[in-house]
């Protein structure tokens, strides 16, 4: 368990690190669509851009806030408990944020395999066969804006960043078992 949350904790925060810097992308964007707007050539993909990298800054930034304690937590009792208690409710309490992950997973893996070209649903034996070579891609979805940008890209990194929020979630778990164990981490 001390070796899984290493790993997990060290690779979220190279990666939370690196993302957190991309609010200067999501800063630059949207100067970017105000100085064309006053220039009277406004950009048609800076709206899109914008809510890309707000996703991308969001969403692989989330492993990185869950491993810093920097989430929404409703303290009214919680600052005044032990470590060991505190330990017992928060290992109680991440099997609820496993089972949403764990929901979240699912449909985002089955929107981004519609959005590769599958209607079927079995979106895991289609990924399977699109790394064996037994399917292809169909008609890959696009958004509806005159930008039309593909729209798998994003949400291939929406399942992604659920995968690291499983991930840091399951280390959370294990360092709260090693404090009930009264073992220091």
């Amino acid at each position: 368990m001390f070796a899984f949350t290493k790993w997990v904790d060290a690779f979220n925060r190279g990666i939370g690190r690196v993302v957190m810097y991309g609010i200067f992308v999501l800063m630059g964007i949207l100067f970017w669509s105000i100085v064309t707007k006053f220039g009277s050539q406004p950009s048609l993909w800076t709206l899109e851009a914008a809510q890309f990298a707000m996703v991308t800054y969001f969403i692989l930034g989330g492993p990185y806030a869950i491993q810093m304690n920097s989430h929404v937590r409703m303290d009214l009792f919680y600052d005044n408990w032990s470590i060991k208690r505190k330990a017992l409710a928060d290992a109680i309490t991440v099997f609820c944020l496993l089972g949403y992950l764990g929901v979240m997973l699912w449909g985002a893996i089955g929107s981004t395999a519609y959005s590769l070209g599958y209607f079927g649903s079995e979106p895991l034996s289609f990924f399977a066969g699109l790394v064996t070579g037994a399917e292809e891609t169909g008609t890959m979805e696009r958004s509806r804006s005159i930008w039309r940008p593909y729209l798998w890209p994003i949400k291939l990194l929406i399942c992604v960043g659920i995968v690291l929020m499983l991930l840091q979630a399951i280390s959370e778990l294990f360092k709260d078992l090693l404090r009930l164990r009264g073992e220091e981490i």
